[in-house]
């Protein structure tokens, strides 16, 4: 049965900053943009890099380490590796893979994670 953990507290983040967090056995990308937090899998799914190290522009972020950008709100794939050989043997093997969302809910100045 799934529940919902407290992950951080609200004035832990602004609007268009992101961090990781660890809470139910899980590495958490956590993000703000305007009013709104969004959770996913804090690693990219291609090499495993650290997403909070990246850039988040709107809920795009760009992995830190090859590019790839996901959409944080749905966990969707934007772009697949940035460009050159490696992106289109990626596109032609069709390797992208999006990112585990999770549902995210505010309450008593809490930021909580269904897990």
């Amino acid at each position: 049965m799934s529940k919902f953990t407290e992950v951080a507290k609200i004035e832990e983040l602004k609007s268009g900053t992101m961090k990781t967090v660890i809470a139910g056995g899980h590495e958490i990308l956590l993000a703000k943009v305007g009013d709104k937090y969004y959770a996913v899998a804090g690693r990219c799914p291609h090499m495993k890099g650290d997403l909070s190290q990246g850039k988040l522009e709107g809920t795009v972020v760009t992995c830190p380490l090859h590019g790839s950008q996901f959409d944080i709100s749905n966990g969707q794939v934007v772009r697949w590796l940035r460009g050159g050989l490696m992106s289109k043997i990626g596109s032609a093997l069709k390797m992208s893979k999006t990112l585990t969302v999770y549902n995210v809910k505010v309450e008593d100045g809490k930021v909580l994670v269904e897990f």
